[in-house]
């Protein structure tokens, strides 16, 4: 397939084939990094959408982003994904630099990731199409001055880091809401470990940014060791014969009859509500916990 034609068919067979489970960690950690830039915690605390309604926040910013995975760019779920994205988005005053940014994580950190954890890296096709995939969303969303390539992707994730990490109440606020709603998501005896593994996942400029004391070197070579051998297992895998997407996730919750897509995320402008669906049309007709449809096998995690 041509990467810069069938990008996002090529987005779903990596995403949903191939590393479900790695794009899922690698795109909570992209979310994570934008907490330190303060223009971004700051705000995401004040909606008080992260801290007060953590597990909801995480659900809708997943399946919102999951229907345009699935069902592709041009289709009625897709379309309202991202019309329920922006119309957010310009609820807000976000800059174009900050969006940018956001969108840059989302380019970064799986190939981060995956260098360091997966069963295998992405291949330069493969990246040149999540590139292509990401600069598709971008200009949908109304982001001006889009990097053309990784390599730009990712300067710009280290420039802006290195520009406006910084400690910000509501930022570590954010922060700290997302790490309890991880820990969650485990018995109640192992939250304390599953916190301190999250931390030990963070970098020195990103603990510094949210004042965590760095880990003992100890627990840091354990849970990256722990996520290596998972890599090495998942390698020994027969292939995955089908797909596995957000919605499937058990760590999305609160959802057990279904949802529609235009009902998702913030509603903070007043007379803003969810959008009814026209007669005869079903925006979102699946529930999240039902099987996936046998595909034709691929991948492997």
């Amino acid at each position: 397939m041509d990467p810069e034609r069938d990008f996002h068919e090529m987005y779903r067979l990596i995403a949903a084939y191939e590393f479900p489970w790695d794009f899922t960690r690698a795109l909570e950690l992209a979310l994570f990094r934008t907490y330190a830039v303060p223009s971004i915690g700051s705000l995401l605390f004040h909606t008080a959408e992260f801290t007060e309604r953590s597990q909801k926040r995480y659900n809708d910013t997943a399946l919102l982003l999951d229907a345009v995975v699935e069902h592709g760019f041009t289709s009625e779920q897709g379309r309202t994904a991202i019309r329920r994205i922006n119309r957010m988005h310009r609820s807000y005053d976000i800059s174009d630099d900050d969006m940018r940014y956001v969108l840059s994580t989302f380019v970064v950190m799986p190939k981060r990731w995956l260098d360091a954890h997966g069963w295998r890296r992405l291949t330069d096709h493969e990246l040149r199409a999540c590139v292509a995939y990401y600069r598709h969303l971008g200009q949908l969303m109304g982001i001006p001055n889009i990097p053309e390539t990784f390599t730009e992707f990712d300067e710009l994730l280290d420039t802006y880091e290195a520009e406006h990490f910084g400690w910000d109440e509501g930022g570590q606020a954010v922060a700290d809401a997302t790490l309890s709603l991880m820990a969650s998501w485990y018995p109640r005896a192992l939250a304390p470990g599953v916190r301190a593994a999250g931390i030990a996942l963070l970098d020195q400029p990103l603990r510094e940014a949210f004042r965590y004391p760095a880990p003992s070197p100890l627990l840091c070579g354990a849970v990256k060791g722990a996520l290596r051998l998972r890599g090495q297992l998942v390698r020994l895998l027969p292939p995955r014969q089908a797909p596995h997407y957000s919605r499937q996730n058990p760590e999305i919750k609160g959802y057990p009859w279904g949802y529609r897509l235009a009902d998702l995320g913030t509603h903070p402008m007043p007379g803003v509500g969810a959008c009814p669906i026209p007669r005869g049309r079903q925006e979102q007709d699946w529930p999240p916990n039902r099987p996936p449809a046998r595909e034709p096998e691929r991948g492997r995690d």
